[in-house]
């Protein structure tokens, strides 16, 4: 068998697909020293068994599908040193000329314990958000923060509907640590001299902003005994999960945080926080966006009308806190 034999929908095993892409018997993200590509094994019966799901969102945008594969680690998963080799070499599969080759394991070869490998394809990272970071538990029922990445398709690549992310049942927000978030992952660099060229876009001055604002805007309420953190909601009926920037759980506080202070900015904000504010438990929480400077008077005016609270920075300290309900 040859690696131009291989085809979505192809029953096979990790043996045969070790002896066609090389890498090892063992582990979810097996990188190949001898082909380029990276195998990624999915496992129902391992990862939804810690209430997560890698497959199809049923929201397609506008580029088109996404596939959603969790990362390595049972503790918090990361990048950096050899606890993130695996989820390193998913990251960078495009600067180390790699192909990320999915498959899925149905059931096990008749008269033995070897689990069959449903091929589903080849996939590349997303290039605008190849990946997101969520709260999930492990084997133990702990609670870690896990890399989600967020893939598209190569070629064509048939959609099994067994593949689909299930819906949620019900609208439920969790409560979750204010540091789950991209923000606080430490990308390594490439192993290249040149400029990356992985499909994440690099991060824009407002996103680098934005991050900062909201760590010190954190360490800030900190300091002032409040309890911090973010809401992880899936909405019923839907495959795809939100994530609030900050919640203010002692003064039950929601904040919306961007990197800078224009009109769009603004707009968008406000949108997510009337989104958000709906799912948040307990219920009507005071709403407030948070920005790195004063905006325009126009701008000032129509958050007073929308009842929305401002905070700014200014210098050390943050115009419009505290919020009042």
């Amino acid at each position: 068998m040859t690696d131009m034999s291989i085809s979505p929908g192809l029953i096979t095993t990790r043996a045969d697909m070790k002896r066609v892409f090389g890498g090892g018997p063992q582990g979810g993200i097996v990188p190949s020293a001898t082909t380029s590509n990276v195998l990624l094994y999915s496992d129902p019966q391992e990862g939804e068994q810690s209430g997560y799901f890698d497959g199809w969102l049923a929201q397609e945008d506008e580029q088109g599908a996404i596939f959603e594969y969790t990362g390595h680690g049972q503790a918090n998963q990361t990048f950096e040193g050899r606890a993130g080799n695996s989820n390193r070499a998913v990251l960078h599969h495009i600067d180390d000329g790699r192909a990320l080759r999915v498959f899925k394991a149905v059931g096990t070869v008749p008269g033995s314990g070897t689990k069959r490998q449903r091929y589903i394809g080849e996939f590349v990272l997303d290039l605008e958000e190849p990946y997101v970071i969520r709260q999930a538990p492990n084997k133990e029922n702990m609670l870690r923060r896990v890399i989600v990445f967020r893939m598209r398709p190569v070629g064509v690549v048939p959609r099994n509907k067994l593949d689909d992310i299930p819906p949620a049942e019900k609208t439920e927000a969790i409560a979750i640590p204010a540091d789950i978030t991209t923000s606080v992952m430490v990308e390594p660099e490439t192993s290249k001299k040149t400029l990356s060229s992985r499909s994440a876009v690099p991060k824009t001055t407002s996103e680098r902003r934005e991050a900062k604002l909201s760590a010190d805007f954190q360490a800030f309420l900190e300091t002032q005994h409040h309890q911090v953190k973010r809401f992880q909601i899936r909405v019923k009926g839907l495959t795809s999960v939100l994530l609030t920037d900050l919640y203010d759980a002692t003064a039950h506080v929601l904040y919306e945080v961007k990197g800078n202070s224009s009109r769009q900015s603004v707009r968008m904000a406000i949108g997510q926080l009337l989104d958000y504010r709906r799912h948040v438990t307990p219920a009507c929480p005071a709403v407030a966006i948070l920005l790195p400077e004063k905006p325009k008077e126009d701008l000032r005016d129509l958050l007073e009308l929308e009842k929305i609270a401002l905070v700014y920075r200014d210098g050390d300290n943050f115009v419009g806190y505290p919020v009042q309900s």
